[in-house]
């Protein structure tokens, strides 16, 4: 069941649709009485955007309330709902398996929307985790080759197996970070439900978030997170950035507030030479995103999801160094980018 994406309420359906696919009315919330879902009119720009801007409610729209079946208010329309949905349950009769949706012979037709809605989901976590993982063996193969990188007409059958093998090893470690995640997650909620049961059922219950909990939604939720890790690498891998102007001249900054020493060394942090943007961006940016990415779903305390992630890149880190020797060569810079 869909949710409100202010308040997490369960809401039957987010939109009603009437003669026309693209004549619609947004359903509103029963408790916050705002629109359940505003998301269901914008394009996928906006959607990408907010994703990239860590927006909770674009997070809730993509995990809950994706592909969700409207409200039909047009009569001719409902009947050939109803007369298309009989027709399938005469063609694949079975005792106990049709009837009317007040009586118990809907419940296996909602079973099988629901096993159709997992399946569903974890072939949009198969896409998206292939993408990510492709995108990933690329910006590693640019740290590990920054010359062929730079002049692609350098590429080699040799350079191919290279990006092959780092293919591979992003795979397994994107398997082993997902998978330490899972199991940290569960120990959580099973965690957290222990500590915090009593206090929800006597204050308001059980939130819409937790009641639509699935598995499937935690690496689903950390896949939707990376977009803004990725997207940040994938602009400093193609354009790095450069320590000098056009003309080769270092850049030089005069005035008095350079002249004292104090501040020059505080400016000198910020140099290419002495920060790793790319390091920065995966590691501090990449675990601050995953972390809110999982709070979404799991609805508990900022510790319980900054321990899930720690408790992902151990698991990642020890496959690392597994694989480094078979990978690269250069273990040091493998083992610096291996981190989520």
């Amino acid at each position: 069941m869909p949710i409100c994406i202010t308040c997490t309420e369960p809401t039957p359906y987010l939109y009603t649709v009437y003669d026309s696919a693209y004549n619609l009315r947004l359903e509103q919330c029963k408790k916050c009485l705002s629109f359940a879902d505003p998301y269901v009119e914008h394009d996928s720009l906006t959607l990408i955007l907010d994703l990239i801007l860590l927006k909770r409610g674009v997070y809730r729209h993509l995990l809950y309330n994706r592909g969700s079946e409207p409200r039909i208010a047009s009569e001719k329309k409902m009947q050939n709902f109803l007369g298309s949905t009989r027709t399938e349950c005469s063609n694949s009769y079975q005792p106990g398996q049709c009837g009317n949706r007040s009586g118990e012979g809907h419940e296996p037709i909602v079973d099988w929307t629901l096993s159709n809605e997992l399946q569903a989901r974890w072939i949009r976590i198969l896409r998206l985790g292939s993408g990510m993982v492709l995108v990933d063996a690329f910006i590693r193969w640019a740290q590990l080759n920054p010359a062929i990188c730079a002049d692609i007409s350098q590429w080699s059958n040799e350079t191919s197996a290279v990006f092959l093998r780092i293919l591979v090893g992003c795979f397994v470690e994107t398997v082993a970070f997902h998978g330490g995640v899972i199991l940290a997650s569960m120990l959580v909620l099973h965690t957290s439900d222990w500590l915090n049961g009593a206090r929800l059922l006597r204050e308001e219950g059980v939130s819409g978030v937790r009641q639509q909990f699935r598995i499937s939604l935690i690496p689903l939720s950390v896949l939707y997170s990376s977009f803004t890790k990725y997207f940040l690498l994938f602009l400093l891998t193609i354009w790095r950035p450069s320590a000098a102007k056009i003309g080769g001249k270092p850049y030089q900054y005069h005035g008095p507030p350079y002249e004292n020493s104090l501040v020059v060394r505080a400016l000198e942090v910020w140099d290419e030479d002495k920060l790793d943007r790319e390091w920065v961006v995966r590691n501090v940016l990449g675990g601050m995103a995953a972390g809110f990415g999982l709070r979404v779903v799991l609805d508990c305390h900022p510790f319980f999801t900054t321990a899930v992630i720690l408790v992902g890149w151990a698991i990642k880190t020890a496959v690392a160094e597994l694989l480094r020797d078979w990978v690269s060569a250069d273990q040091d810079v493998w083992l610096a980018y291996s981190i989520p």
